[in-house]
């Protein structure tokens, strides 16, 4: 069968793997009585949530809430 003009033969290109997304966690997972994960100072609901979270709130909170978390249990 001939082929039409802007067309080609065989697979598609493999698309780009998605960039990972970057996370605190250490493999520690166990909210503390604050409701604090021990390992990554997130909250139940921040770990939830992590995959839906632009790139800059992750950021923010790797950088400057769970920091401050951290100083804070110590």
């Amino acid at each position: 069968m001939p082929f039409r003009q802007g067309f080609t033969q065989g697979p598609a290109p493999a698309a780009a793997a998605p960039e990972p997304i970057l996370t605190p966690c250490i493999g520690i997972c166990s909210l503390d009585d604050a409701g604090y994960c021990e390992g990554c100072r997130r909250t139940g609901d921040e770990i939830a949530a992590w995959s839906s979270m632009t790139a800059a709130e992750r950021e923010h909170l790797m950088s400057e809430v769970l920091p401050r978390r951290e100083a804070e249990a110590a």
